[in-house]
Parts: C-alpha cells; sequence; structure tokens
C-alpha cells in the first residue's frame, strides 16, 4: 500500500504503471480503438492492427478488449516478440495448450504448423474463434512476419482459421509500409493509432482514476491539471508517474490537494529536468 493511500482516503494506487483494465479511462478515443478492434475480430480471419506511441495506454486497451470477449474465443498471448521463428510458433502452440508429436523426420516449425492447422479446424467445428496477440510487435524480425502471414493463410473452404493482432510502436507502421510486407499489409482487416490524451481529457483522466481508487473529493487543482498537459502533452503513462510522485509529495508537506506546484516538483524529481524560470519583467 503506498503511503498516501490512507491520508487520501484511497482505497488501491489510482497511478499504478501496471495495465490494469480496471482503471481504463474511456475516452472518444478509445471508444474508437475498441470498435475498430471489434470490427476485426467479427471479420472472416486476418490481421488487426494497434499502434501507438511509448506511454498511450495501448496494452491497457489490448487486455480490456481482451476481458470482453466472448467465451467461444480463444487467446494465445505472446509478449516476447523477439523470438525466433520456432520459438514463436511453439509459444503460440503452449499457449493454445496444443501437444506437439515428437518427431524426428521433420523440424520443430513443420510440426508446430501442422499441429496448429489441425487444431485450428477442430476448434472451428466447434465453433470457437481463434486470436493470437503479439504485444510489441515492432521488434518482429522479417522471418516472424512472415511466417505469421502463412499462418494467416489457414483456412478451410469458405473460412480463415485465425485472426492476428499486432500491438506496437509507430515503427510497425513503417515496417509493414515497406515493399517486402505489402502481401501481410494487405491482409490488414482493421487498424488504429492511439493518440495521447487531449488538453480537455486530462481532468476526466485524472478523476476518473482517482474515482476508481475510491476517492470521494477532488484531489487534484485545476492548475494542476494545466501544468500535467503541458509536462506530459496527454501520455498517461507520463502522467501516473508524475501524479503518484505530486500525491507523496502533498502527503509529504500535509498538502489536502495537489497544487501546478507540486505536479512541477514531481516532475523535475522524475525526469531530472529543471523547468524553465518564469524571467521577471525587468521594470
Amino acid at each position: 500500500m503506498s503511503i498516501y493511500q490512507q491520508y487520501f482516503a484511497l482505497n488501491c494506487e489510482p497511478f499504478s504503471i501496471v495495465p490494469d483494465p480496471g482503471f481504463l479511462y474511456p475516452s472518444s478515443q478509445h471508444r474508437q480503438a475498441v470498435a475498430h478492434l471489434k470490427y476485426g475480430l467479427d471479420r472472416e480471419g486476418g490481421f488487426v492492427l494497434l499502434t501507438g506511441e511509448v506511454g498511450t495506454g495501448k496494452t491497457t486497451l489490448t487486455r480490456t478488449l481482451l476481458k470482453r470477449l466472448p467465451a467461444h474465443v480463444r487467446v494465445a498471448y505472446v509478449l516476447n516478440s523477439t523470438l525466433e521463428v520456432t520459438d514463436v510458433l511453439a509459444s503460440i502452440c503452449q499457449e493454445l495448450s496444443i501437444e506437439l508429436p515428437q518427431s524426428a523426420q521433420t523440424s520443430l516449425s513443420k510440426n508446430c504448423i501442422d499441429a496448429l492447422n489441425t487444431d485450428l479446424i477442430t476448434a472451428h467445428a466447434e465453433g470457437k474463434k481463434t486470436l493470437v496477440v503479439i504485444e510489441e510487435a515492432q521488434n518482429l524480425s522479417p522471418e516472424v512476419l512472415e511466417i505469421l502471414r502463412l499462418l494467416s493463410n489457414l483456412e478451410t473452404a469458405t473460412h480463415k482459421l485465425l485472426h492476428i493482432l499486432l500491438v506496437g510502436q509507430p515503427e510497425l507502421l513503417e515496417t509493414l509500409a515497406q515493399k517486402s510486407q505489402r502481401q501481410l499489409n494487405q491482409r490488414v482487416v482493421a487498424r488504429f493509432h492511439l493518440l495521447p490524451l487531449a488538453k480537455t481529457d486530462i481532468a476526466n483522466y485524472v478523476n476518473h482514476r482517482l474515482h476508481h481508487a475510491g476517492a470521494n473529493r477532488e484531489i487534484f487543482e485545476n492548475s494542476a491539471m494545466t501544468a500535467l498537459f503541458k509536462l506530459t502533452k496527454g501520455v498517461p503513462r507520463l502522467i501516473n508517474l508524475i501524479c503518484h510522485h505530486a500525491l507523496l509529495a502533498a502527503y509529504a508537506t500535509g498538502a489536502k490537494t495537489v497544487s501546478a506546484k507540486l505536479v512541477k516538483k514531481a516532475a523535475r524529481e522524475i525526469f531530472d529536468t529543471q523547468l524553465p524560470e518564469k524571467k521577471s519583467s525587468g521594470k
């Protein structure tokens, strides 16, 4: 428990950087993102992209989406995007509880693909959908992207058998825009680029998280919200870091509310940067 929780009568830490779906702030942009992702998953297979700068909430949004999936959707969640082809295939099979045959006659990659294909056909016959989610997808090698493209080809006579959600930074879009990736890029059925929060969303975002943590009054002053936007440009992870340290500073000084001064002090401690001082008028 954070030392300021009892001081501000909070049930839990409101500004943890852990991607907890329960704290997702439902901005209009996040609602649009969920709608785009759901649309992609409702299509018959293919790739779905969720991109955004570092700290914009991609993982939180992804886990919120997964939490809302119906029971008939199976998910293979791959967190390590720097794996080799065989390890990616093995990870997908492991996530889906697919037992691999022990064959010395064929490669591990072929064993994985054959076993996955058989499993997907069985799952489809049972009315199930299968989704593979890969985080930090901007790090995927060309070889892994190609094997994922080949996996997206797995199908029956009438249906694609696999959805693949790639979650990554803007570099992923640059990679897929290359001529060598045009086949994969043409298989993207839905995409959404997550932007930082708008200035008008900052106060709602902060108060949403505080309310979810049990706050029954406003803790951050209006001036603090303005300072937060200037310091973070609306990036949620940075907002969380500064708010956490500002609450600590308020507790330490006995303040009942968080002022812009405390927010700026917290930012200096976190980023180790000196904010520019106001110049005197010289009069």
